[in-house]
């Protein structure tokens, strides 16, 4: 039975508010009816709603549509829906090959902080596969990536202690994720790993669809279990580096959004769901950044918090509810009683293999 589109049609008016609202409220006020007239105009009300709000909300959008498409590439891979970024050590490493060379006062350009991203990143994924195996037990890959991330946090802890004042303010409002400050530099800074991630998605889609069958039937259809899942985690370093490098690590966006899109399409495949996942990962960041940028104005909070805020709550209602109790399902059913052929039929299969 199709569920009504009540929740998408919420879903696309909270994006439809929430760009309005982006593009809209501020120092200066611009009313709606005027913003058409006032994108690339030459007063102040054009220059700072087409070089500070549009590239900060065009940059919410990316942000939130490769944390979605990451969340449910690690969940699908891996089996699990708690399997997220940042348990696995994911976005701990890209944080932390950020932060690393600004408290040790390591000159960087602005062009290799994704680089370091993503080195930190594949740091803290290869160190998750090299110590649960390879992707054998995907259970045994998601409590080590728990683990490697506490051992990152604790390293960005370090640097945070050895930090001078100045240093420390930027390194903790880099933590919590934030979209300050952003301009089109940034936004067309993502446009080449997204040239990447794209295809390498589209290609993920139908492994996928596959390891959700389980490893023996994922093996009998000739995937090799094991490097797909490597393949995975590599798909969701490139999605997730660029982004912590740009924005920090905002949170529970890739375990929030794979929960609403199974929740709103309980019946949809990978490939479905994986486009619905990136566009309401998109909605969750621009909608979070307005109480980030707009609650305790003129100070701005950072992006993350608000997320994870929002996010973790109504993940655990998401899971909640998508658990029914065993007294709703109605009495179990016995099994037939077996006979002499039933009980020697595995045995018979197991020997024409």
């Amino acid at each position: 039975m199709r569920r009504p589109p009540v929740a998408l049609l919420c879903l696309g008016v909270a994006a439809a508010a929430s760009v309005v609202c982006a593009l809209s409220l501020g120092t200066p006020y611009v009313p709606p009816v005027r913003l058409p007239a006032t994108l690339g105009s030459d007063g102040l009300a054009g220059l700072v709603v087409t070089e500070l709000r549009l590239p900060r909300m065009v940059l919410a959008l990316i942000a939130g549509a490769c944390l979605g498409a990451a969340g449910l590439v690690l969940q699908e891979a891996l089996r699990n829906p708690l399997a997220v970024p940042e348990m696995l050590g994911v976005s701990s490493g890209a944080a932390l090959g950020v932060a690393a060379p600004l408290v040790l006062a390591l000159t960087v350009p602005l062009g290799l902080q994704p680089f370091l991203a993503l080195a930190g990143a594949a740091l803290g994924g290869l160190l998750t596969l090299v110590a649960a195996g390879f992707g054998r037990s995907p259970s045994a890959v998601l409590l080590t990536g728990a683990a490697v991330a506490a051992a990152l946090q604790a390293a960005l802890l370090v640097l945070m202690v050895m930090a001078d004042q100045l240093d420390l303010q930027l390194i903790y409002r880099y933590l919590l994720g934030s979209l300050s400050a952003r301009t089109w530099d940034d936004v067309t800074g993502l446009l080449p790993w997204l040239a990447v991630a794209v295809p390498a998605l589209v290609l993920c889609v139908p492994v996928l669809g596959v390891l959700r069958l389980g490893d023996d039937d994922a093996r009998a259809l000739g995937v090799r279990v094991e490097r797909a899942r490597v393949a995975a985690l590599g798909i969701a370093v490139v999605l997730i580096a660029p982004v912590v490098a740009v924005c920090g690590p905002v949170a529970w966006v890739g375990f929030l959004a794979p929960h609403l899109v199974r929740r709103l399409h309980p019946d949809g495949g990978a490939a479905g769901w994986l486009v619905r996942s990136a566009v309401c990962g998109a909605i969750v960041v621009l909608c979070a950044d307005q109480p980030a940028r707009l609650a305790l104005a003129p100070v701005e909070t950072p992006v993350g918090a608000w997320t994870a805020l929002v996010g973790v709550p109504v993940g655990v209602v998401l899971l909640k509810r998508g658990r029914r109790p065993a007294r709703d399902r109605g009495p179990v059913p016995l099994p037939a009683p077996a006979t002499p052929s039933d009980a020697l039929a595995p045995v018979l299969r197991k020997a024409e293999r």
